[in-house]
């Protein structure tokens, strides 16, 4: 296995990621998430995307097109729309998730999952790199550097309390969390443009 490729492609990967996506989404929980609360969230949510992501590499042709009867462009479509919903409501309201402090705990898990695993991490872009990639580089390669890309990006969001910390310090958390909102609402325009444009090519 070339070494330099499985990396070169998990920077990529990252790219796509957008770990300031999940760190502003962890760090602008309200009320204010535990070490202990965002490391389960953290966890939870790259072991179930890294998961979605293997899978999809191994077989998401396959369960997509024979299994599903979707197409890529669908999943582009509905993916990017999810998280266009996502960034917009952190541009109006400057946060992308409010619960009660009672609703923390029973929530944790549907949290990790939606939005956080898919589509926030596991997204439309992931697992179309995920599904080409396998098919250009090889399954154990594109596998590698998934686990890369998901494991950077979870030792970042690790880091969201104290990079909280940081941005309420200095009155920069909700500019941030808006502009990564505008960020995020654009990728999935663009994701459900190119959703689009395939599907009346195939028309």
């Amino acid at each position: 296995m070339n070494i330099a490729q499985m990396v070169e492609n998990a920077f990529y990967l990252l790219a796509l990621l957008n770990p300031a996506s999940k760190i502003m989404f962890l760090a602008s929980y309200e009320p204010g998430l535990t070490k202990k609360q965002n490391f389960e969230l953290s966890w939870k949510s790259s072991s179930a995307a890294l998961l979605i992501l293997l899978v999809l590499s191994a077989a998401g042709h396959f369960i997509l097109s024979r299994i599903f009867r979707v197409e890529i462009y669908s999943l582009q479509i509905t993916g990017g729309l999810v998280v266009f919903v996502i960034g917009w409501t952190a541009i109006n309201e400057g946060k992308f998730v409010k619960k009660t402090m009672d609703s923390i705990h029973n929530t944790m898990t549907d949290i990790s999952l939606v939005p956080l695993a898919a589509p926030l991490i596991a997204g439309p872009g992931m697992i179309a790199a995920a599904i080409a990639g396998s098919a250009k580089d090889g399954l154990i390669l594109t596998s590698c550097s998934l686990a890369l890309a998901v494991f950077i990006n979870f030792l970042l969001m690790l880091g969201a309390n104290s990079i909280n910390r940081f941005l309420v310090k200095t009155h920069t958390q909700g500019p941030l969390i808006r502009l990564t909102g505008l960020v995020i609402s654009v990728v999935a325009m663009q994701m459900m443009i190119s959703g689009v444009k395939q599907a009346f090519l195939k028309i």
